[in-house]
């Protein structure tokens, strides 16, 4: 199975498929029928690379990794918490991530799995739930940590432009199971967790979501961070990687308002 990405070339934007360094062009994204390909491969360096996805809806789940809940000083959900994310928050793979210092003066990385959805569903049992998922992908819930606990809120804290990385590619062969979630931050490890260590597995996310709302194709579910979350400032250089299925990197800034 193969692994897509969204990618930018003559003032283009096309859906490909990634094998190696080279992109075959699609016809149009990857859900339903297997798109036909547009036209031969392409060496990836000769494309801008863009978020694999624009999602309709980005759904974050808090503390879903009992060490991280800890280290907040949280308890433990005893079912899953459920937040939106902005849209257009959402970032590619070599993007910078923008501090808005007016506003903020702790910013955390976040290293989670992301779950793209392949098709329109709701009320999903947890045993159907696999059968709605496209792929897997890279996120970084980027929270300015300051506002989150001055407010005690999600939204503002986790809103911002540029504070949801997502990419580089989705991967439709990827299994979560045990796998390493690791997050460096100028080569230093921050973030080091399994994906067995989540509270909630991602069919019983996927099953909670989809009671309390319809999901849609290329809807995107971020399945929580594991602990070791931490600041970042401009001029860091950000790495989230989950074993076997890539890393994610960033470098950070301060945003410049016009």
């Amino acid at each position: 199975m193969p692994r897509y990405i969204r990618f930018r070339q003559h003032d283009e934007t096309s859906w490909g498929v990634l094998e190696g360094t080279m992109v075959t062009p699609l016809e149009g994204p990857p859900l339903g029928r297997p798109s036909g390909a547009l036209k031969s491969a392409l060496p990836l360096h000769s494309v801008a690379l863009l978020p694999p996805v624009v999602p309709g809806k980005l759904i974050c789940v808090g503390r879903n990794y009992a060490k991280h809940a800890s280290e907040l000083g949280n308890a433990l959900p005893k079912e899953p918490l459920i937040f939106l994310k902005a849209t257009s928050a959402v970032i590619a793979d070599g993007e910078a991530i923008e501090i808005p210092t007016e506003h903020t003066s702790l910013v955390h990385h976040e290293g989670e799995l992301a779950v793209v959805m392949g098709k329109r569903c709701r009320r999903l049992s947890v045993a159907d739930a696999p059968s709605a998922i496209l792929g897997y992908t890279i996120m970084n819930d980027v929270t300015a940590r300051d506002i989150q606990r001055r407010e005690g809120k999600f939204t503002r804290a986790k809103g911002f432009d540029t504070f949801a990385p997502l990419g580089p590619h989705i991967d439709t062969d990827f299994t979560p199971h045990n796998q390493a979630i690791q997050v460096r931050v100028n080569g230093e490890l921050r973030q080091d967790g399994r994906l067995d260590e989540m509270v909630f597995d991602v069919p019983r996310l996927i099953s909670f979501v989809s009671q309390i709302m319809t999901l849609e194709p290329l809807d995107v579910i971020s399945t929580g961070t594991p602990s070791g979350v931490g600041p970042m400032v401009p001029g860091d250089r950000v790495e989230v990687s989950i074993e076997t299925l890539g890393t994610l990197t960033n470098s950070v800034s301060t945003r410049e308002d016009t």
